[in-house]
């Protein structure tokens, strides 16, 4: 019997239902055409233009539901002018990674030969790397309860064991199974400020400690501004990097350049028992609404929300359409062929979406 799985949507604000809405049409397509799984939809309401109406951005119902769901599939939230009364912005996403301990934000970086970008890559040279962000802690533990006074503000950086040891074995495991893929020799690469802070030297001792638990694979240290730097010269080097909130959150959108913007940017924030996938980028407001947004992160964060499905409940069928779907994401890019804007074309987001539509066809009737 066909497993179905539950996926709890989030449309998001400004562009956010406009590549939503693709992405979605592409995963019914893969599941109506598989035996071994099938997907059920549920949207849900949240965001800024849901807190204007209601007060709320992410209402208690929502929350329930995406937390009984199989996995969340959350587009792109928030609108620069509307925010709480303390000044901040309206981020559900945020709250979601709260509210289920989704510790492991997964920022995936992969650039291949041929494919336009501000970097021109060596003869042989790709970049395949994957950061870890910690998304609970760091300098985003007291998000909303800052002190603030005339004189001065502060923020609490927090970092714990027990969520240190969850982020560090995920790290590990992960760099164990591209190994075992054929995607990276190995390697954890602890970024921090150790040098600096006890609070990172504290991280980075437990990152140690984690690391003798896995003699197979080779751990590593770097200062998170030489990590920037060697972001730039030498990408192709890194396999995992691990690190704090508010670095990762910073070294993510560098990422996100050496692949030539947000628009390519996909991620997750995984938990123990919850998984939320969304694009990197943001809403967009001053283009929402004129069919011009790049659908690409979206559709490669669809890509991980199955592959993460298919490891989670041993399922082949969806780990191959998640890299069939990925796989095909990278080749229109790779080509050149129907790109939005951003990445340098004049592709509308329906165009994009049916270029990735055309290349699973071609590849399922080969």
């Amino acid at each position: 019997m066909t497993q179905t799985y539950d996926i709890a949507v989030f449309e998001g604000d400004g562009i956010g239902p406009e590549i939503t809405a693709p992405t979605v049409a592409l995963l019914k397509e893969m599941a109506a055409g598989s035996i071994g799984y099938d997907l059920s939809f549920t949207t849900l309401p949240a965001g800024a233009g849901h807190y204007v109406k209601t007060g709320e951005s992410l209402p208690a119902e929502s929350l329930r539901v995406a937390g009984e769901a199989d996995a969340i599939l959350l587009s792109a939230m928030g609108l620069p002018d509307v925010r709480y009364p303390d000044g901040t912005e309206i981020s559900p996403q945020i709250e979601l990674r709260m509210a289920f301990g989704l510790f492991a934000g997964v920022r995936p970086v992969r650039v291949r030969q041929g494919q336009a970008g501000p970097l021109t890559l060596p003869e042989g040279r790709e970049i395949d790397f994957v950061l870890i962000r910690e998304s609970t802690e760091g300098l985003f533990y007291s998000m909303g309860n800052g002190e603030v006074s005339e004189t001065e503000a502060r923020e609490t950086l927090r970092i714990t064991r027990e969520v240190s040891e969850q982020l560090f074995r995920f790290s590990f495991d992960l760099a164990r199974s591209r190994k075992q893929d054929g995607r990276g020799p190995g390697r954890v690469t602890c970024v921090d400020k150790a040098n600096v802070f006890r609070a990172f030297a504290f991280f980075r001792g437990i990152f140690d400690e984690i690391a003798g638990e896995y003699p197979d694979l080779t751990a590593d240290h770097a200062y998170v501004d030489a990590t920037a730097l060697w972001m730039v010269q030498k990408p192709w080097d890194f396999d995992v990097m691990v690190t704090e909130n508010m670095f990762g959150d910073i070294l993510s959108d560098l990422g996100a350049g050496l692949m030539g913007g947000l628009g390519l940017a996909p991620s997750a924030d995984i938990g123990l028992k919850q998984a939320v996938f969304q694009p990197c980028h943001g809403s967009a407001p001053d283009i929402a609404g004129r069919g011009v947004a790049n659908p690409h992160a979206m559709i490669l964060s669809a890509a991980m929300m199955l592959d993460w499905l298919g490891i989670k409940h041993d399922n082949a069928a969806l780990r191959a359409d998640g890299d069939r779907l990925r796989q095909a994401v990278e080749d229109v890019v790779a080509r050149g062929v129907s790109l939005t804007r951003d990445l340098g074309g004049s592709a509308s987001t329906e165009d994009a979406a049916a270029a990735v539509r055309a290349v699973l066809q071609a590849a399922r009737a080969a």
